[in-house]
């Protein structure tokens, strides 16, 4: 099965969501000031879908782990 590029940019952005609030927090942790948090996870939540995005799509062309779907006499 062949997945859409707008497939892949949705996954990208609710999977950043999730991953952009952890930085957020474990940020805050860190630094505890929350305008160094925000503004790391602001800054990363772009670099971070556009990486994911190119990542996806690289998998999404290439075999390795992918099993051909085997055509039965009764699908034709």
């Amino acid at each position: 099965m062949h997945e859409k590029p707008y497939r892949s940019i949705v996954k990208a952005v609710s999977w950043r969501l999730t991953g952009t609030l952890d930085t957020i927090i474990v940020s805050f942790i860190v630094s505890r000031k929350i305008g160094i948090a925000l503004a790391i996870g602001g800054i990363e939540v772009f670099t971070k879908i556009t990486l994911y995005y190119c990542h996806e799509r690289f998998w999404n062309r290439i075999s390795f782990g992918r099993i051909k779907p085997q055509i039965h006499e009764y699908d034709i």
